[in-house]
């Protein structure tokens, strides 16, 4: 089966292929491709059976990394929680797979990475499991009240009382002054897990290339933001993409308290499902916090061509360990520097 590349951001055939497909996710959409092209510069690219004139039947979205420090790869797709291939069959992906493996060979690729959802590949195609996390997601079909009865008692409908009790807000939109308001706290948030901040021009770019699908929630008490978090939205399916709080007011429940914002929202909204986003296996507290919601965990597994070596996990957690001993008037300006070569 040939296969065929094209540009999704200029082609109308793929915006028709991810508004159709039944496993498409906001990692799909334009606005989030633009985003990543316009903050670290990856190109996007699609490899499909479909050839040139004809509607796309099938697709895997890609970004080709090209770094002098990490090196050269196809990533499916950089920054982003998952992003299935868009194919009917086995026959098409193997032919997708086949054809990476060559491109991989041509091009002199690292490896090519691809970030599944549900269509993992075959065993037979050298694509090995390079890493894995947990994905939660939120069913919203039940009743609010039946959704609130099923938080854990203390650790969440408590907290949320509290927030009411004390009067907290909730400001919603993507204005470039909530865009400041969460920036400020996600910097609070990054330096308490000594990890650099992402570039404040990525969640910029974010509000102007995703427009209304991406939404700022932040809380506040008497006027101060005091938690905070970004959501984008496909269908009817609301993704938590970044969350951030000032430990100062943790007690106040500003983050449980957001939580059922959104909930109450996006189900108003006739929104189905919360996908709350992955979990690093050894995050236990996070784990924990998203299980007590309710929300349904499953294992998401990234693949990759080469198969990965056993030593670049070793050198990936080193190099956390290494990140984790910088000050914090050194972290910003390293995710300044860094995180274009780490998608």
């Amino acid at each position: 089966m040939p296969v065929h590349i094209t540009n999704p951001l200029s082609e109308s055939r793929w915006e028709d292929l991810v508004a159709r497909h039944p496993r498409s996710s906001v990692f799909h959409q334009k606005g989030w491709m633009e985003a990543l092209l316009r903050t670290y510069g990856y190109e996007p690219l699609v490899l499909t059976s479909s050839p040139a004139g004809e509607p796309l039947q099938n697709g895997v979205l890609f970004c080709r990394v090209s770094s002098w420090l990490t090196g050269k790869r196809l990533v499916s797709l950089p920054f982003s929680d998952h992003c299935d291939p868009l194919f009917e069959n086995s026959e098409e992906y193997d032919a997708i797979t086949s054809w990476l493996q060559a491109e991989r060979a041509r091009e002199n690729l690292k490896y090519v990475e691809l970030r599944p959802l549900s269509a993992a590949p075959l065993e037979e195609t050298g694509f090995g499991s390079s890493h894995q996390y947990w994905l939660h997601k939120l069913n919203l079909n039940n009743s609010l009240e039946d959704i609130f009865k099923h938080f854990h008692k203390d650790s969440i409908q408590r907290k949320i009382r509290r927030a009411e009790r004390e009067k907290l807000s909730c400001d919603f939109g993507r204005s470039e002054q909530l865009v400041q308001d969460f920036y400020r706290l996600l910097l609070i948030t990054r330096r308490r897990h000594h990890l650099p901040p992402q570039p404040r021009k990525w969640f910029l770019n974010l509000a102007e290339c995703m427009g209304p699908k991406m939404q700022i929630l932040v809380a506040r008490k008497d006027g101060i933001a005091v938690a905070a978090m970004l959501v984008l939205s496909h269908r009817t399916s609301v993704v938590y993409k970044y969350g951030c709080s000032n430990d100062k007011f943790h007690h106040l429940g500003g983050m449980p308290f957001l939580f059922w914002k959104l909930i109450e929202q996006r189900k108003a909204a006739g929104m189905e499902e919360i996908d709350f986003g992955r979990s690093d296996l050894d995050q236990e507290s996070l784990i924990t916090f998203k299980n007590r919601f309710g929300a349904r965990g499953q294992l998401l597994t990234y693949y990759r061509y080469p198969d990965v070596k056993r030593e670049e996990i070793a050198e990936h957690k080193a190099f956390r360990r290494f990140l984790s001993i910088l000050p914090d008037t050194v972290l910003s300006a390293t995710g300044r520097l860094l995180y274009r070569h780490i998608g």
